[in-house]
């Protein structure tokens, strides 16, 4: 994104901040309803133009007596009039939207509020937002992808944001294909789903002139669900404006009892919530049963991903370190569940600063495969001890960097398992045998072996001998101090 395009969201941001709008949360979502108003008006000024040129007469989303609610028309009013508009026929027009636009995104914006305080305000943002360059999809995902970064700089916010580098390279390692069904059951602002999509456009371009995957990509390929319809408001505009015209994002307690998804998808990419616990009535009695009745969301979600998937669907997911090596009834049953009935692929142990500064959390990036009839041979792991980040709170760049040896080893396993390399090594196999020797454990730290360096030190009574030296030396030259004083 150049510098030009980054100062006008800044500016329009500090609008907000400087009108007492100071939740990053609330400032997107303003932000995002705004653009959804502006969107509409592009669609409808395209669909009249063509209209014109193909000499036909196609549905209209403004009827007559709603034209005072197209951002081409409203934009140019006086800061009053515009301040009133919105408030008494923008507003409730979106509002109503949802319960006709067959659209997810118009579906939640049934309770969109107006929060803007006063007309010069809104008059400016309304200003700004039409002074960015949104006509190409480039342009509008980086946008929004900007806004977004604003969460990772916005204290508790940025737990709703796993680093996009780290999304990246799971994407990367996962290799979605045209034919994939993605879903992230917990998505927050959809970084999963947006990248996906990302890899997609740039790896596998033939989709877009293939009617039936075009078809498929834009309107059955993606699934994001969320409890927090602010998230999912935010969630399914940054899908649009990255090009993804129907995204599948809705409300749903993806554990809860009433979700009835089963075999449905073929990739899962997630960062579910860690160190939640539910109420036992309402959790999925199918998940309670591969968990052992364990009401922590982090083995949960583990289960949810088996039940959801179809057989030889993949997942990869960030997991806490507990859930590798906990030694509860809950714990060891889920791993078993995946290790025995399951393939389980990959561990990739990421160090604790990955999520700093709003978490210290040891975290690790679990990768497999539903089956239903086992397959686990060999677990591949790996010790990323480097994401190309400072592992303080500043996060500040850096040149070590594990993440393109991560992909390109995680892709050419089968000739590195012909290596046999060393446990002392970043990456090794471990037998399912020795995993199942250990109680199902899959920490890193109970398989890698670490050299220890013997070092020789000086006998200790030579090195006593020269302190005392030293000591002689330091009294002698105070004493030619004092004498010079």
């Amino acid at each position: 994104m150049d510098t030009d395009l980054r100062n006008k969201i800044d500016r329009i941001w500090e609008y907000f901040w400087t009108g007492g709008i100071t939740n990053p949360l609330s400032v997107i979502e303003q932000i995002t309803y705004l653009l959804f108003i502006k969107g509409l008006d592009d669609i409808e000024i395209r669909n009249e133009k063509d209209d014109i040129f193909l000499g036909i007469t196609s549905n209209r989303i403004f009827d007559s007596e709603h034209q005072n609610c197209r951002w081409s028309v409203f934009k140019d009013y006086e800061a009053g009039r515009m301040f009133k508009n919105m408030q008494e026929n923008v507003f409730p027009f979106i509002k109503r939207l949802g319960n006709t636009k067959n659209s997810n995104y118009a579906k939640y914006m049934q309770d969109a509020l107006f929060l803007v305080p006063t007309p010069l305000m809104l008059q400016k943002v309304v200003t700004g937002i039409d002074g960015l360059p949104m006509k190409d999809r480039d342009t509008k995902g980086d946008v929004y992808e900007y806004l977004l970064s604003k969460l990772s700089t916005a204290g508790t916010n940025g737990q709703f944001r796993t680093p996009r580098h780290i999304i990246k390279m799971m994407v990367e390692l996962m290799k979605p294909t045209s034919q994939d069904i993605i879903v992230d059951p917990a998505c927050g602002s959809a970084g999963f789903l947006v990248e996906a999509g990302e890899y997609l456009k740039e790896n596998h371009k033939e989709i877009f002139n293939d009617t039936e995957e075009k078809e498929h990509f834009n309107n059955t390929m993606f699934y994001g669900f969320d409890i927090d319809t602010t998230m999912l408001r935010i969630s399914a505009m940054n899908l649009m404006q990255h090009g993804i015209e129907n995204p599948n994002i809705e409300y749903k307690n993806t554990i809860g009892d009433d979700n009835d998804d089963k075999n449905k998808f073929t990739l899962v990419l997630a960062n579910p919530p860690f160190k939640g616990s539910v109420d036992l009535e309402t959790i999925s009695k199918d998940l309670l049963g591969v968990t052992n009745k364990s009401k922590k969301t982090e083995l949960l979600f583990l289960a949810l991903f088996l039940k959801i998937l179809k057989t030889g669907g993949r997942v990869a997911s960030i997991v806490p370190d507990g859930v590798l090596f906990g030694s509860s009834n809950q714990h060891k049953a889920i791993r078993k569940e995946i290790i025995e009935n399951h393939k389980l692929e990959a561990i990739i142990s990421m160090p604790s600063g990955v999520f700093k500064p709003y978490a210290g959390v040891s975290t690790a990036i679990m990768i497999f495969t539903k089956t239903g009839q086992g397959g686990t041979d060999k677990v591949w792991f790996y010790d990323m001890t480097a994401d190309g980040f400072s592992l303080d709170d500043q996060r500040q760049p850096i040149k070590e960097n594990d993440i393109p040896d991560i992909i390109n080893r995680f892709n050419n396993r089968s000739s590195e398992e012909e290596q046999t390399r060393s446990r002392i090594e970043k990456s090794f196999f471990v037998s399912k045998e020795e995993i199942v020797k250990n109680d199902y454990d899959l920490s890193i730290n109970k398989y890698k072996e670490i050299v220890i360096e013997k070092k020789e030190y000086e006998n200790p009574k030579v090195i006593l001998k020269r302190v005392i030296e030293m000591e002689d030396e330091i009294q002698q030259k105070l004493k030619e101090l004092e004498e010079i004083l």
